[in-house]
């Protein structure tokens, strides 16, 4: 069908170019309607997969750094912390251990919390 039209165009646009019409006509003008209808329905699904990607990205790196803070206090003799949540990031709803607060390297295991990507949570650290 969209060989038809394109077909067709082509055919209006010689006899224009022979009379000296200048101008798309009707059946061009729906052809591009049609072409960037297809674009966005092909991007939209792209742009929201992006988007779950950063989510999913940003709250593992999230539990990368709290284990790797949790292991850094634990090897310098304190008792291991978590970072505070980042307010900017406000899909992050919580930053917590897996169990209780971890007393060796090997078992520190942070969890983070969030809501926007394709899971609810993510887990980083040796004891995980």
């Amino acid at each position: 069908m969209l060989a038809q039209l394109l077909r067709r165009s082509a055919d209006l646009r010689a006899r224009r170019a022979a009379s000296g019409d200048r101008g798309f006509s009707l059946i061009e003008l729906i052809v591009v309607v049609a072409i960037l209808g297809i674009l966005v329905a092909i991007a939209i699904p792209v742009f929201t997969n992006i988007q779950q990607s950063a989510q999913d990205n940003a709250a593992k790196a999230t539990a990368s750094s709290g284990a790797t803070q949790a292991s850094a206090d634990l090897a310098a003799g304190q008792p291991a912390t978590l970072p505070v949540k980042d307010p900017a990031n406000k899909n992050i709803t919580s930053i917590a251990f897996d169990g209780a607060t971890p007393t060796t390297i090997d078992a520190v295991c942070v969890v983070v919390t969030y809501t926007g990507g394709s899971a609810t949570q993510q887990k980083a650290g040796p004891g995980c």
